[in-house]
């Protein structure tokens, strides 16, 4: 008999099978995060049936590794089981989808199987279901039965469970049907899917569904059948899908050996649960009872005044905070004495708990006593207000600002958890003057401890309780909680007790509050009187936790959870007027009290948004939902205030095409997207003049995302990205059979003084994706897909490329030039009267009183999908809403900048901010993609320009999310702020310096040590000694360790990329070790200028140092390209010959240690090899002979061939991706170590390919861009050096009998021009293309592509290009990894080893075959 044990991340399935498949035995049940305990209880069971029977086990699943380890049994990756189930039992299949607890995988079976499966989110899956049922206070069954009721479906944020929560909750405040949520919720589920998993991959043909979700939802399948429209015999819903992996795993265990039962039960009776852990830990909460004794004794003295509401006399003074999750009320008298307080979880309906709420004070309220005035806050603050006719309405920050005041005077920071927000309040001079929310990534943790809590039926007190005298909390990471989770179910399934996850969770909650939110650097940011609030504080282990963190006494009154009702009845009893009495219901009123929801769309703009229609018992209604005023009914009173945005995005598209016809050559279709917010005005007039029909993609909307998202390749782009899929089908569907969407690096230079004008990497070579992830679908319409790479920055060169790419056409290079005239004219033209625009808004609010606000972005920004109508709700708060184009000449920015100003659109900010710094009446607010990684770099560059002005800086993160509360909080929180500050004659005050860094000077080159960071171990060692022997006293810094990925977490933006946290965290670590004499400290940091992100780490390691209070420290820039020079360092002809030296040798061992070590018959043959060479390539690579050189290589190579081997035939596995997770062992998890313990052998191509990579791209530049002959011929003539040095290298390899050279770089960009230009040169750009393709063709067909979280280039040469890469060889076994320091490293592995898997069953299949 055969056993299939399949651990999942929230179930075990256990399946008994004959030996001819038919299942005797299955069980399947939670295990509520004790593998152990319930593994045991369902063998036990299987025992007590079938008794001491002999069985062949397989364990598989994403928690199973560990437990087959501890029972000594054969584990087998999950996909591979459940493609065995398939391919057995329903071969018809086309494609399965299989949804988990914590997992979602998309199999897509063919040629060869291609799987894909989730990676650092765990967005949209089972634990996200039963997540989004405990918000509705039901379980998933209810959430299923609801749905079948739905009569709409509420827009949900797709990419994650966090965003989709942050549009469920304020749908449940405002009083939505449960029936449309549970709907909506299924839907966003079946939207994630698709676009995170597809990548690019239409489902069609036969689809299977399998996993528990879909098992058990009926409704979520149809979710699925509806989007897919599938036809009813495309449909496989198989018997027992649930069980499918665990099938599987029994069908595979049928080469596995015999075990008896009562073997595998005495195992698990005497298995130690801390085998199955790799958990990481952190210090305990308290150390004894006796510290929380006086910890607790503290903390008791922060208490409210209390007075017994039956004493209460004459007015008294209500506040109600209709929160996230829960809703709070306050009675107090006129002294302030507490009278009554009420908190209770909404339950998804907040009108039922104020109710509840009303019915109780009335109740106990004496007859002497009256409520004189009330007021509320809160998400459902509106709500509440015209449901129960309160007196008031007032923004939370302010509420909960005047609780803090009012209980600690002089408070200077207040930081308030609530279920589902998180919000910190500096204070200044009696105002507010900085807040920060959470409007997306990290929002809910509060939330996500009563959840938890929940999932293991524990009450959250209890759950708290649990985590005090934890000893081992688990440390669970600082990202959102969706990588919480993950990192959560890994340490549930390596055993830890729930009192350490607890503990984890407390600490996680903070870090991300303090990390993630507030982004502090130092514990002195947050002032020495500090107030924390909101019910999460009410758990002990969440406020030790802060203490700890931030090392210092704070104050939590023992009314943390009521302070925004506490406010509003202190803002109630100030506003009160002297015999008057609150409109608040009365008693009888409530007796009469209903309310009645309903739907519909608003017409009144193209938004079309779904309002949800509140109708009271005395005829009144409260519409949410809208973005304006239009759709509550009400008089738009920001109909005449400029507004820009409006303004612009009118202006920009509002063009006559030509008739067809007048259209002597035709239509051409334009997507209404990306870069055309900024040169559609160029574009149509071009092709107009070319007597073109010109046919725009009509505006953004969740249909057109929808249209495209089973093409969208990286789940982790940008909004706008995605959206592009969506405007190209649109177009296709249409009719348009000529599509062009041209791929831009450069924009035109509008500003001389910027280092530079780049494009961001998406915006500039996205086509490319477009056209490797839609060829099918404009194969099947005969569509003609344009997107060359054009030097628009250049007309001269732009009249000779277009020539070139218009010949088909047979359009002359006269009437192109013409037409490149007139649109250039237009173009200017369009930028005029923006500006001119600007000018007049400007005028216009000061003729008028009104304060204005810049609200400064992308171009693409306008897009009312993207931006999601804020422009209209800033003009509803009475603001002028300008452009950052719109201002930006106005502004004379002071130079040089601390970052390095290369992106044209983002150098618009900066001037715009200067602008504003001039300004009184005006104030910046900046939108901010989830994803986009420049503006790691550029918030805080604009923050920094805002704050030396003495300007307020706002930052609003947006996406998918279509709500806009907390936002809303944001802008009016804002719009007090700008009151405040004018009442208290707080003015703006200019500063016109430039940044000045630090020079390193000749001086310092003899005594100061050089920190070098570690990127690539082998290679490094060589290159740190040839730097040393140029008289610098160069240190290379030890690999990168947990402490060096916090620091920095915790000194650089969290929205920078994973390299970034890592170099420079390694930085910061070693500077604050106390090694080092920081007045003698200098860091290296290289620069190639790209359009990527990472020639701004040096900008980034600035700011830090400055935090650090070390900003004496010199941060020397190592580049070639003339970016920043230093007196005191050169990169010499001497150096540059030592460093080539270096890399040759570091590149050789790189190649010849992978290539033997998998196969050595002694291990540790190798790495000794390695360390016998080390001093003799030091050597050579100081004291460079041509003869020793070439001697040396030979021999290295000969010593290598010579190694004695195992004979064994092993699947190569190519690893490829951004350089430093390529190559830092510490930055991939050591992705070498990995793939040689799966039984493969790691090829990992040559460092030098990367420089040679940018050398050669300069042929590109001159032949088709803006690039000059000079730059061409420097770096060709660098090329062939470079090639000399290798000679000796290819000789020794060309003659050995176990090593291949590697191949020329003109080689690499041809294999990469197959499918993508050369034109793509950010970040690893073409190299990642052109490194998979040739690793494919020369026989590795398993890769590894790794990039780090959101890697702007990566979306396009890598993830992009995976469909392509498959359709030139349909056996190409790739799996994208994510790095990040909250993804889950066992995640990572799984996917590895299922990749590897596939790698060994395809050998085997060749094999077998005689290929």
């Amino acid at each position: 008999m055969r056993l299939g044990i399949d651990i999942g991340s929230t179930t075990v399935k256990l399946v008994l099978t004959g030996d001819t498949g038919e299942i005797l035995y299955k069980r399947y049940e939670r295990h509520m995060s004790d593998v152990m305990q319930k593994a045991t209880e369902l063998i036990n069971d299987l025992h007590s049936q079938f008794g001491d029977i002999a069985v062949r086990p397989v364990i598989t699943g994403s928690g199973g590794l560990a437990l087959a380890k501890v029972l000594d049994v054969g584990f087998e990756q999950e996909v591979i089981a459940c493609s065995k189930a398939v391919e057995t039992l329903i071969p018809e299949t086309d494609v399965a989808i299989e949804l988990g607890g914590e997992d979602a995988k998309i199999t897509f079976y063919g040629a060869t199987v291609e799987q894909r499966m989730n990676g650092t989110c765990a967005g949209g899956t089972g634990a996200f279901i039963d997540q989004m049922a405990i918000l509705l206070n039901t379980d998933p069954a209810g959430l299923n039965e609801a749905s079948k009721e739905h009569k709409i479906i509420y827009p949900i944020a797709a990419r994650c469970g966090v965003f989709a929560k942050t549009d469920i909750q304020p749908l449940i405040n405002d009083g939505a049907a449960k029936s449309d949520l549970a709907a909506s919720i299924f839907q966003a589920v079946v939207n994630q899917t698709i676009s995170g998993l597809a990548c690019g991959h239409t489902i069609s043909g036969n689809v299977a569904f399998l996993g528990g979700p879909l098992s058990f939802l009926s409704e979520l399948r149809q979710r699925f059948i509806d989007t897919l429209n599938l036809a009813p015999d495309e449909i496989i819903f198989p018997e027992d899908s649930k069980y499918f992996v665990a099938i599987g795993a029994s069908l595979l265990a049928e080469k596995s050996g015999e075990i008896l039962l009562n073997t595998l039960v005495d195992r698990l009776g005497n298995a130690d649960p801390a085998l199955m852990s790799d958990t990481k830990h952190i210090d305990a909460l308290f150390s004894n009872e006796a510290e929380y004794d006086i910890f607790r004794t503290r903390h008791a003295k922060d208490r409210v005044k209390r007075k017994d509401i039956k004493k209460a006399r004459g007015p008294v003074f209500l506040g109600i905070d209709a929160g996230s999750t829960t809703t709070k009320a306050t009675l107090i008298d006129r002294d302030g004495y507490l009278l009554y307080s009420f908190y209770r979880g909404n339950e998804g309906n907040p009108i039922r708990a104020t109710l509840t709420m009303l019915n109780e004070l009335y109740r106990e309220l004496p007859e002497g006593a009256f409520i004189a005035n009330t007021c509320t806050t809160g998400y459902g603050e509106g709500l509440i207000k015209a449901a129960f006719k309160a007196d008031l309405g007032e923004i939370e920050t302010i509420a909960h600002f005047r609780a803090a005041e009012y209980f600690l005077p002089g408070v200077d920071f207040i930081l308030d958890i609530g279920g589902q927000d998180m919000k910190c309040m500096k204070i200044k001079d009696g105002a507010i003057y900085n807040i920060m929310l959470n409007e997306a990534c990290s929002s809910g943790c509060g939330s996500f401890l009563e959840t938890y809590a929940k999932s293991v039926n524990l009450d959250t007190r209890a759950f708290a309780e649990e985590a005090l005298f934890s000893s081992r909390p688990v440390d669970l990471g600082t990202r959102c909680t969706v990588f919480m989770n993950s990192k959560v179910k890994q340490a549930q399934k390596e055993g830890a007790a729930i009192g350490d996850i607890s503990a984890g969770l407390s600490y996680s909650v903070i870090k991300n509050a303090l990390y993630k939110v507030i982004k502090l650097r130092n514990t002195d940011e947050a002032g020495d009187k500090i107030v924390v609030q909101g019910g999460t504080f009410m758990n002990d282990a969440v406020l030790r936790s802060f203490e700890k963190i931030i090392g210092k006494d704070v104050v939590r009154p023992d009314i943390a959870g009521l302070m925004g009702a506490y406010g509003c009845s202190l803002i109630a009893k100030e506003s009160f007027k002297e015999g008057t009495r609150s409109s608040i219901l009365s008693a009888t009123a409530l007796d009469d009290f209903s309310v009645e929801q309903s739907n519909g769309r608003c017409g009144g703009c193209e938004n079309r948004c779904i309002l949800t229609i509140n109708k009271f018992a005395d005829g009144s209604r409260f519409i949410t939902g809208n973005r304006c005023e239009k759709g509550a009914g009400l008089q738009n009173k920001s109909r005449d205030l400029p507004n820009l945005y409006a303004w612009k995005f009118n202006r920009l598209f509002d063009y006559e095409p030509l008739s067809e016809f007048d259209a002597e050559r035709g239509t051409v279709g334009i997507p209404r997207v990306l870069n055309m917010y900024e040169n559609y005005p160029f574009w149509f007039t071009l092709f107009t003049s070319l007597k073109f029909r010109v046919v725009l993609s009509p505006a953004s909307s969740k249909k057109i995302y929808e249209k495209g998202m089973d093409t969208i390749s990286s789940d982790t782009a940008c909004y706008p990205a995605k959206l592009v899929h969506g405007h190209i089908r649109w177009l296709i569907d249409n009719g348009v059979r000529f599509i062009f969407y041209p791929c831009i690096n450069y924009e035109r230079n509008e500003d001389p003084t910027a280092l530079n004008h780049y494009n961001c990497p998406v915006v500039a070579t996205y086509p490319e994706v477009i056209a490797n992830n839609m060829d099918d679908i404009m194969a099947e319409n005969d569509v003609r897909f344009f997107d060359p790479f054009l030097p628009y920055d250049d007309d001269k060169r732009l009249i000779r490329t277009l020539t070139k790419e218009l010949s088909v056409l047979h359009i002359k290079k006269d009437e192109i030039a013409e037409a490149v005239k007139k649109a250039r004219a237009e173009q200017d033209l369009f930028h005029a009267e923006v500006g001119k625009q600007g000018e007049l808004a400007i005028k216009y609010a000061r003729d008028h009183g009104k304060k204005a606000v810049v609200l400064s972005g992308r171009p693409y920004h306008l897009d009312p999908e993207i931006n999601h109508g804020i422009d209209k709700l800033i003009n509803s708060f009475e603001l002028i809403v300008l452009t950052e184009d719109s201002i930006s000449h106005l502004g004379e920015l002071p130079r040089p900048l601390r970052v390095l100003d290369q992106w044209v659109y983002h150098s618009r900010l900066y001037k715009a901010a200067d602008f504003v710094g001039h300004q009184d009446d005006i104030e910046l607010v900046q939108l901010n993609s989830f994803g986009c990684g420049l503006d790691a770099v550029t918030t805080d560059q604009v923050e920094e320009i805002c704050d030396n002005n003495n300007k307020m800086y706002t930052v609003l993160k947006i996406d998918e999310v279509s709500n806009l509360g907390a936002i809303k909080i944001r802008i009016r929180s804002l719009k007090a702020a700008m009151d405040e500050r004018e009442k208290n004659h707080v003015l703006a005050k200019h500063n016109n310096k430039g940044y000045e860094r630090v020079l390193f000077t000749n001086e310092m080159k003899a005594n100061y040590t050089i920190l070098v960071p570690q990127m690539s171990p082998i290679h490094f060692t060589y290159l740190e000694a040839a730097i040393r022997s140029c008289g610098y006293k160069a240190e290379l810094l030890p690999a990168v360790d947990k402490n060096s990925v916090n620091e920095g977490l915790r000194y650089i933006n969290n929205d920078a990329c994973y390299p970034t946290i890592v170099t420079l965290g390694q930085i910061i670590s070693a500077l604050k070790s106390g090694k080092y004499d920081l007045d003698r400290t200098a860091v290296f940091m290289s620069q190639t200028g790209g359009g990527c992100r990472a020639s701004n780490y040096v900008a980034l390691l600035r700011k830090a140092l400055r935090d650090l209070d070390m900003p004496q420290i010199p941060v020397v820039s190592f580049n070639t390209v003339g970016l920043e020079k230093n007196p005191g360092f050169r990169i010499t002809a001497g150096m540059g010959l030592k460093l080539v030296v270096g890399a040759v040798y570091g590149d050789l061992i790189m190649r010849i240690l992978y290539a033997t070590r998998p196969y050595e018959k002694v291990p540790g043959t190798c790495d000794t090899l390695v360390k016998s060479w080390e001093k003799r390539i030091v050597e050579n690579t100081l004291h460079y002979n041509r003869r020793t050189f070439a001697k040396n290589i030979a021999e290295l190579v000969r010593d290598f061939d010579n190694v004695e081997r195992t004979g064994e035939i092993k699947p190569k596995v190519g690893v490829v991706g951004e350089i430093l997770v390529k190559y830092h062992p510490n930055a991939n998890n050591d992705i070498v170590d990995i793939i040689e313990s799966e039984g493969g052998e790691a090829v990992v191509l040559d460092l030098i390919d990367f420089f040679l990579y940018g050398m050669y791209s300069k042929k590109f530049n001159y032949e088709q861009l803006s690039g000059t002959y000079k730059d061409y011929k420097i770096n060709e003539a660098a090329i062939k050096i470079v090639e000399y040095m290798r000679k000796p290298m290819r000789k020794a390899l060309k003659q050995s009998l176990h090593f291949d050279e590697p191949s020329y770089i003109w080689e690499t960009a041809e294999a990469a021009s197959e499918i993508i230009s050369v034109g793509n040169q950010c970040g690893e750009g073409w190299l990642l293309t052109g490194e998979m393709i040739e690793l494919i063709r020369h026989g590795t067909e398993n890769i590894v592509c790794m990039q780090p979280f959101a890697c702007l280039p990566n979306h396009v040469t890598g993830k992009g290009m995976m469909k392509a890469l498959r359709r030139l060889n349909p056996k190409a076994n790739i799996v994208a990894i994510d790095y990040d320091p909250g993804a889950s490293d066992v995640n990572q592995l799984n996917r590895i080893k299922l990749m590897m898997a596939t790698a060994h069953k395809n050998m085997e299949e060749k094999n077998a075959s005689g290929i």
